[in-house]
């Protein structure tokens, strides 16, 4: 009998060892990073709404600014959560729990209509993958013994 779960399957390496299980990418760390993608294009398209359909250059100004800055922050975490940052994940979090709210401020009328549902579901959506994937809070192979009272003396 072993002590390893049935998904703590690694395959062994030349001289017969395990290889690392921190070498595997994290699940859905590409489909975090397709959804934060989709976040800075909708933070995008807001801001190209904003510049046609705004009458008072100065606050138009400072939403494109606020548009742009966040649509760099999301990129930015995207990237992160590619190279397996544990920032990102935490980043991402925050983005997917403000962009309902966000999203909500504007009041879902006029041509704003269609890029605000989009948000407000995308970072739903957003909120609920990140913290369906995270991992455990431990080091990678810290928790590598049999939790399991009776088969502690057991030899098999």
């Amino acid at each position: 009998m072993n002590s390893r779960m049935p998904w703590d399957i690694t395959a062994a390496g030349a001289d017969g060892g395990k290889a690392a299980s921190a070498a595997r990418p994290r699940p859905g760390r590409h489909l975090i990073a397709v959804m934060l993608l989709t976040a800075a294009a909708l933070d995008l398209t807001r801001c190209g709404l904003v510049m046609t359909a705004a009458r008072h250059p100065v606050p138009t100004a400072g939403l494109v600014a606020a548009g742009l800055a966040a649509a760099v922050l999301t990129v930015r975490t995207a990237r992160g959560c590619q190279a397996g940052r544990r920032w990102a994940g935490w980043a991402a979090l925050l983005i997917g729990a403000a962009s309902a709210p966000q999203a909500a401020a504007s009041g879902f009328h006029g041509p704003y209509t269609i890029p605000d549902t989009a948000t407000a579901v995308l970072g739903v959506l957003l909120a609920v993958a990140v913290l369906a994937t995270a991992g455990a809070a431990g080091r990678p192979g810290q928790y590598t013994q049999n939790p399991c009272t009776i088969d502690r003396g057991a030899t098999w």
